[in-house]
């Protein structure tokens, strides 16, 4: 009993000073050291969390109707069928037509009556009187692809921001104004809407470098900022700068720092063009067409 005795203490000796070198040869962080770090780790956690709408706030970033409506149809996959950004030529096999229409070019007064048929597309696949038709039924069901119903899939904002981004693309909104109509075709043809996006709305499209990220519509804000003046307007397209943003040091930073760049147009276009574009973009910016309905041909 006393050798069990001695030969268990002799263990727990044994142990404790194992134990003891192990504690001993451990480094502990100390108390106020982790609470810091959890501290930091929060705080980088929020930054990443609240980057979007805190750089929203200072730097005042706009998101107009058409561009929320962008997003919408990027990620409801619209543009699989539609084509990118909403241009067509995706082929279905089966259909009257051959391929999926898209929203650009005119196309949407092929398929649709008014704006409200154009909801019921996005909603439930078709208007309720083509839904009502046995023939188009019929039609629909030949066709490899068709259109799916999004009832229950968006809200009402998305819907109409969707809606929104479909009346800008769609090429229907023309200004009454015979030289604002010009200026309107040329910037057609001079592919402004590549950067600024449909009716010049923006889309969000990425310009690493520069003040907000993105480049600038032609909408609200972000126009008014840029263009002060009748001058300032041409010189931006005249020139693809304004001496008040060049002259300025820490605009003229970012200015340089941009990866995409404002094109200058002095060569390639002469004053009576410079005129009607001028127009179309303050009609653009003026906003009194928003509430024009769309020119369906029916």
């Amino acid at each position: 009993m006393a050798s069990y005795g001695r030969t268990g203490h002799l263990t727990r000796d044994w142990r404790s000073g194992v134990e003891g070198e192990h504690v001993k040869g451990t480094r502990t962080v100390p108390r106020w050291l982790r609470s810091r770090v959890w501290v930091l780790a929060f705080l980088v956690v929020a930054a990443v969390l609240l980057y979007p709408t805190v750089r929203g706030v200072v730097l005042n970033v706009e998101v107009t109707p058409v561009q929320s409506g962008y997003q919408v149809a990027q990620r409801a996959g619209c543009f699989n069928c539609h084509g990118p950004n909403g241009v067509g030529s995706v082929k279905n096999w089966g259909s009257d037509d051959d391929e999926v229409p898209g929203f650009a070019g005119g196309t949407p007064m092929m398929w649709a009556k008014s704006e409200q048929e154009i909801r019921e597309y996005i909603l439930d696949g078709a208007p309720a009187r083509k839904l009502a038709d046995p023939q188009y039924k019929k039609k629909m069901e030949a066709q490899l692809l068709a259109m799916p119903a999004y009832r229950g899939h968006l809200n009402a904002r998305e819907v109409d921001d969707l809606v929104a981004y479909i009346r800008a693309a769609s090429g229907l909104i023309v200004p009454s104004d015979p030289v604002t109509v010009q200026g309107q075709e040329l910037a057609f043809r001079l592919d402004c809407f590549n950067c600024h996006g449909p009716m010049g709305a923006g889309t969000g499209s990425n310009n690493p470098g520069s003040l907000k990220g993105y480049i600038p519509g032609w909408w609200g804000n972000d126009f008014r900022d840029l263009v002060r003046s009748d001058d300032e307007l041409r010189g931006w397209i005249m020139d693809g700068q304004v001496p008040r943003l060049r002259d300025n040091s820490i605009a003229s930073y970012f200015i340089r720092s941009q990866r995409v760049y404002m094109p200058a147009y002095r060569d390639f276009i002469n004053e009576q063009q410079l005129a009607a574009l001028m127009s179309y973009l303050r009609w653009v910016n003026d906003g009194n067409w928003q509430n024009k309905p769309l020119d369906l041909g029916h």
